[in-house]
């Protein structure tokens, strides 16, 4: 019999309390399975359970319980943790409190062969559904890889012509306060403890917008692609010619990240930001990035975040788009060991083949760990993020 933990949903997390148990004692259970919802200050997170066997000594709601406490009882699973493979060694709590990210992300590989019926609905689409009387499990989802999302149980609540309630008030469990106070920490925490070196540098951004524009032309405003997505691209295929960005710092030792997790900082309406990972970005299509992003956003904001996505970021990027700064300086969210920041796309004077043109510009920024990399390698790093910016189409 293996124990189900309380995982660490990043450094800023220190208690949780299952809200809500999607399996009953007795339950079978396969890895990667949805099994509870689990309210933090950043509001209710679907939790996955690693482990294969059958799940029992659920413990009971509304209890705050730390990282790491015994949730249940995993009876017949040859594992030990309930933290994925991946995100193990970063779920320990090894920190106090900062921001995560808000949800929305790509299925994992690993939780495909979770049963549909819990691993495709999110926690908000389930709790709408059963308000307006239908069965979620039943519903065509159109989320990433398939998943029933709150706008899928409404479009059928209104095809059914079922009244549609007020939806409810967001959890009393999610504290803008609260976050504000945990992000505060973190930062703290990781102002004091790492040394963080800063480079930035300017990108013309004038193909890529080009490109953008040229691609656009011919797609639905559901399938046209925002420039978000050609800057998560651009950085995750630095990143694999970079390693030493993409990781953790722990017990004095740099831990290089089991893939290119991009932790996706999502700013949330009622205050405060989460930054939910979108895994293996440097092997998805721009496509396929666009709707794990929209998926991703969507679900940070309206609840939906699973567990996995917020344990196992391995680098952050923050992009301030159109209403933003001209720059950022972003702060390492630990144990991670870089942050990679985008300013505002603004027409400035830059000069090409010695003449002052009016050119779109863009700022780029990086900030790092100096016990992981230095400030060369660092300057490597942001100059192929832009040379990849500026063909686009190799992207």
């Amino acid at each position: 019999m293996a124990d189900f933990l309380m995982p660490a949903l990043g450094a800023d997390m220190e208690t949780g309390k299952v809200v809500q148990w999607l399996v009953k004692p007795g339950d079978r259970i396969k890895s990667g399975d949805v099994v509870a919802v689990v309210e933090t200050h950043k509001g209710a997170i679907d939790v996955e359970c690693f482990l294969d066997g059958v799940i029992e000594n659920l413990v009971p709601l509304d209890t705050a319980l730390p990282v790491g406490a015994v949730l249940a009882h995993v009876r017949g699973a040859a594992d030990a943790g309930a933290a994925p493979p991946a995100a193990a060694a970063s779920s320990a709590p090894t920190a106090a409190p900062p921001p995560a990210a808000p949800a929305a992300t790509i299925g994992r590989p690993d939780s495909a062969a979770a049963p549909a019926a819990r691993a495709r609905v999110s926690p908000a689409a389930r709790r709408r559904a059963r308000e307006l009387g239908l069965a979620p499990d039943t519903l065509a989802g159109h989320g990433a890889d398939g998943a029933v999302t709150l706008a899928d149980v409404e479009a059928a609540g209104a095809t059914a012509g079922t009244a549609a309630p007020a939806p409810r008030a967001a959890r009393a469990g999610f504290d803008p306060a609260q976050m504000r106070q945990a992000i505060a920490a973190a930062m703290s925490r990781s102002k004091r403890e790492i040394p963080h070196y800063y480079l930035s540098t300017t990108v013309d951004f004038t193909a890529a917008q080009a490109w953008l524009e040229r691609y656009n032309a011919g797609q639905p405003p559901e399938q046209r692609l925002l420039p978000a997505v050609l800057l998560l691209k651009a950085v995750a295929l630095a990143l694999r010619r970079w390693p030493q960005l993409n990781g953790f710092y722990e017990g004095s030792a740099f831990r290089p990240g089991p893939g290119i997790h991009i932790g996706w900082a999502i700013a949330l309406r009622g205050g405060g930001l989460v930054a939910p990972a979108i895994h293996d970005a440097d092997r998805l299509s721009l496509p396929e990035l666009m709707t794990a992003l929209r998926d991703l956003v969507q679900r940070a904001r309206s609840g939906g975040l699973r567990s996995s996505e917020l344990s196992d970021p391995t680098i952050t990027v923050t992009s301030l788009g159109e209403r933003g700064a001209e720059s950022v300086l972003g702060v390492i969210y630990p144990p991670q060991v870089a942050i990679i920041g985008f300013g505002r796309v603004l027409l400035r004077p830059w000069v090409v083949d010695g003449q002052v043109l009016a050119r779109p510009l863009l700022n780029l920024s990086l900030a790092a760990d100096h016990r992981a990399s230095d400030g060369h390698l660092g300057g490597q790093a942001l100059a192929l993020i832009d040379e990849a910016l500026q063909a686009p189409e190799s992207l």
